[in-house]
């Protein structure tokens, strides 16, 4: 028998179940993180631009605080960066993976195992 795998994934949601940030937002954070642009990291990602940035001002009017910072650039392009709080959140996010991501592991090798 192959082994078995444990998928999961979290996300946060508002009172009325609207998710704000999960797994795909991350990335979308940690690609902007990587690459200081929007643009790059949206083109990366294979995304839509104008959807995904409007998913962003989504999260921050959600949340009530901003993640991205922009600065619209001259010659060399503009940047993005995330805010402190922006970064906070990736933080708290890969803390809860770190956490939880070993649990699920444990848990799939009992079931793999009979146990």
């Amino acid at each position: 028998m192959s082994p078995l795998l444990f998928k999961y994934k979290f996300w946060i949601e508002d009172q009325d179940g609207v998710s704000i940030f999960g797994d795909g937002k991350y990335k979308l954070l940690k690609t902007i993180e990587e690459t200081g642009s929007f643009k790059h990291a949206v083109a990366r990602l294979n995304l839509s631009y104008r959807k995904t940035w409007d998913k962003v001002r989504t999260i921050e009017e959600r949340l009530g605080y901003p993640i991205l910072e922009t600065q619209q650039g001259g010659l060399s392009g503009g940047t993005t960066t995330l805010t402190p709080a922006g970064k906070q959140l990736m933080e708290i996010f890969e803390r809860l993976h770190a956490l939880c991501d070993p649990f699920f592991t444990k848990m799939t090798q009992n079931i793999s195992a009979g146990k």
